[in-house]
């Protein structure tokens, strides 16, 4: 059953609806004032953890979780920070960016509550480059929220100063992992870090930092003003401890693809049909990539193999993954994961080895270079699908790319190496016989199509 909701999206479309008088008609920065004004720093993580928010940036980890990790009290004289990632670089994402254009208020008071929350007086929202109209209004938020003195030495009246600045990433998808983009962030080149040390004990310029997706972060202020557990109890994972509700995006080959304000349990199939319309030209589907393209496709045929009878998941067992609810762990036992929560489809009439090429040419070009088994992995990856596609490989080459996909995962300093291995994978397991057709010359690359109409 769809539940829809309207806190982040209450604003999509309205005039002026990214600026601070629409945001305070409807109740905006309420829950900051509260919050500062009301109640201490333990408490605020203690009600976040009851939220049950997992980050929505992939991972999934638990938001409120995460801010306890903080040290109870700044190193002698050194700061503590917040960083806000919003490189949304993600293919197939989409989500964070539409915040940032129509409803950047939220992302403020949200950073204001966390700020809070983890004993931060300072946080960076990075942007990724390209998102012009995202930075200008998030820019122009901070602005109206100081000149109302919500930011600022004095927040709210309490004497706890929080300054919030936009810095401008450079534009490659590394950055989207947390400690690319704090080197980032820094001035240094984005590449990830070894850890440990983990952001919370050595974070950006070596200070205790937290860091959450925008969405995550924007989310907050809801969470808040509801109550917490209230807000987690709108979810139909709340026994999972997935909760709330969240941006949801279906994208690919659907008649009416967008972004959709949801509470979390949503299936793919309500996404497809219910709300993308279903698939273009009435085709049936190929495969469904549950959470941007670093996501192991799925096919609509197959069904979720659940834990043991003891555990919570196990009543999914045996559910075809189109009718499973959308979550971090429904997702997990579905042999994939939620990822960003936005939905690709593919239609029949796709080639699935042509998607396998376009995504391993994207995480070739995107690899930072730094761990060898991802720089020489991606681009053996990208070359030998390539051959396949132009008739010039063999059946012993096909065969080598998953033991070539399986020696990248793990041996990579952060998840960028498994986000090309974990797909790969999973389209030489599942349309193998699309792979041996070009092999043996049955189709060429003039077959080969990725647009159905």
């Amino acid at each position: 059953m769809i539940k829809t909701c309207n806190h982040l999206t209450k604003h999509y479309g309205k005039p002026n609806g990214w600026s601070l008088d629409a945001y305070e008609r409807e109740g905006g920065y309420k829950a900051a004032r509260r919050v500062l004004t009301e109640m201490t720093r333990e408490q605020v993580t203690d009600e976040a953890k009851k939220a049950n928010i997992r980050g929505r940036g992939g991972a999934g980890f638990p938001m409120g979780v995460k801010w306890s990790f903080m040290p109870k009290q700044a190193p002698a004289g050194k700061p503590m920070y917040l960083a806000v990632n919003a490189d949304e670089s993600e293919p197939g994402t989409h989500k964070d960016r539409t915040i940032m254009e129509e409803n950047p208020h939220s992302v403020v008071e949200g950073c204001i509550i966390a700020c809070y929350g983890i004993g931060a007086n300072k946080a960076w929202i990075y942007v990724r480059d390209e998102l012009h109209l995202a930075r200008e209004r998030l820019w122009a938020a901070i602005k109206e929220a100081k000149q109302k003195g919500y930011l600022g030495a004095n927040p709210f009246g309490k004497a706890y100063p929080i300054d919030i600045v936009v810095h401008t990433g450079g534009g490659t998808y590394i950055c989207g992992e947390e400690t690319a983009m704090l080197n980032s962030l820094e001035g240094k080149r984005g590449e990830p870090r070894l850890k440990p040390p983990f952001p919370a004990q050595a974070g950006a310029f070596g200070m205790p930092t937290t860091v959450n997706n925008l969405e995550t972060i924007a989310i907050v202020p809801t969470a808040f003003e509801m109550g917490c557990d209230k807000f987690s109890q709108q979810s139909a994972l709340h026994d999972l401890k997935d909760g709330g509700c969240r941006l949801y995006g279906v994208n690919g080959h659907v008649k009416k693809p967008q972004v959709i304000e949801l509470a979390v349990g949503v299936t793919m199939r309500e996404l497809i049909y219910d709300i993308g319309g279903g698939v273009t030209g009435d085709r049936e589907i190929l495969g469904v990539i549950p959470g941007g393209s670093s996501t192991p496709v799925l096919l609509p045929t197959e069904t979720i193999h659940a834990p043991d009878e003891k555990s919570p998941l196990h009543r999914f067992h045996g559910v075809n993954v189109l009718d499973v609810p959308l979550g971090v762990d429904t997702m997990r036992i579905a042999g994939t994961m939620l990822g960003t929560c936005c939905v690709t489809v593919m239609a029949v009439g796709t080639c699935p080895v042509l998607a396998m090429e376009n995504l391993m040419q994207f995480y070739r070009h995107e690899s930072c270079g730094q761990c060898t088994p991802c720089r020489e992995g991606s681009a053996w990856l990208k070359r030998v699908v390539t051959k396949i596609l132009d008739g010039e490989s063999s059946m012993e080459e096909l065969n080598e790319l998953h033991d070539i996909a399986n020696s990248i995962m793990g041996n990579t300093i952060c998840a960028f190496g498994e986000g090309t291995a974990m797909p790969a994978m999973a389209f030489l397991k599942k349309y193998r016989k699309d792979f041996e057709k070009y092999v043996r010359g049955e189709k060429t690359r003039k077959d080969a199509r990725l647009t159905v109409t």
